[in-house]
């Protein structure tokens, strides 16, 4: 039986990632990524195109493809992805959620609350680095999930991203405009520009820093933090808490869950090309 080729995607609210797992000898290394926004209008026609396109640049064939994991927080994004998979893979993705094995225990009152990203983040983070734990993911919100030493996933945080606080912001306040999420020069900003990049980048550092510190407070044992999402690199450059940056860490829950249910998910019938 040939290796399996994996393909993951996780729907977010702002953007949709997307990853290539090549297996040699039973390990899956991730060959290819992509991130694309998230439009909820868009039909299954248009995004088979796109990811059609997407393959043909990194010189791929979308027959490759095995086996299709999807996780997603737009329900109404996640029937149209289902689609793409069957039309151009011929399979029907396995998609995270209630009854999938995930080998963690899920503490939350109720389960069903927590969304499918955070338990994809947690799993990957607990397989990576063991517990307890928490992990940051800077995304459309500011998320902070928890996982104890013996790999349970206890609940945790969220808070408005930092762009959604940045374009509130600026709705909100005629005078404030728009600026760059980069290091000012001084933490006291002596130009608006300046104090507005302070906040925001600071800002969230101390942010951070404050709330992990309040979570260790309750965690026995000194639990590692680590971040994810597309400002967790600038953010941990200035956080004290932060201790490793992992970009893929959701691509990479998605196959480590693949694997956990690929025995009992079996080889589905394909159709002739």
């Amino acid at each position: 039986m040939s290796e399996p080729v994996l393909l993951v995607i996780d729907i977010g609210n702002s953007n949709v990632s997307i990853g290539i797992f090549d297996y040699v000898d039973g390990t899956g290394e991730l060959a290819q990524h992509w991130r694309l926004s998230t439009h909820r209008e868009q039909t299954s026609d248009e995004l088979a195109i796109t990811l059609r396109s997407l393959f043909q640049g990194e010189d791929r064939r979308v027959d490759e493809v095995t086996d299709v994991i999807l996780s997603s927080v737009v329900p109404p994004l996640l029937p149209i992805w289902e689609r793409v998979s069957t039309k151009l893979f011929d399979r029907a993705p396995l998609v995270v959620g209630p009854g999938i094995r995930t080998g963690m225990p899920v503490r939350y009152e109720n389960p069903r609350e927590v969304g499918a990203d955070r338990i994809v983040n947690a799993v990957a983070a607990f397989d990576m680095y063991g517990g307890p734990i928490v992990c940051v993911d800077f995304g459309t919100a500011t998320t902070f999930d928890c996982v104890s030493k013996d790999g349970e996933y206890l609940g945790g945080v969220i808070f408005p991203g930092i762009h959604i606080s940045m374009e509130a912001l600026f709705e909100r306040a005629s005078k404030l405009h728009r600026v760059e999420i980069a290091r000012p020069k001084t933490v006291i900003g002596r130009t608006t520009t300046g104090a507005l990049q302070s906040g925001l980048l600071y800002g969230y550092a101390g942010l951070v820093d404050a709330m992990v510190e309040r979570i260790r407070g309750e965690l026995a044992g000194e639990a590692r933090c680590i971040a994810t999402g597309g400002l967790a690199g600038r953010i941990a450059n200035e956080s004290s808490a932060i201790e490793r940056v992992e970009p893929f860490l959701t691509l990479e829950g998605l196959r480590i869950l693949f694997e956990k249910n690929r025995s009992e998910r079996g080889e589905a019938p394909r159709k002739e090309r």
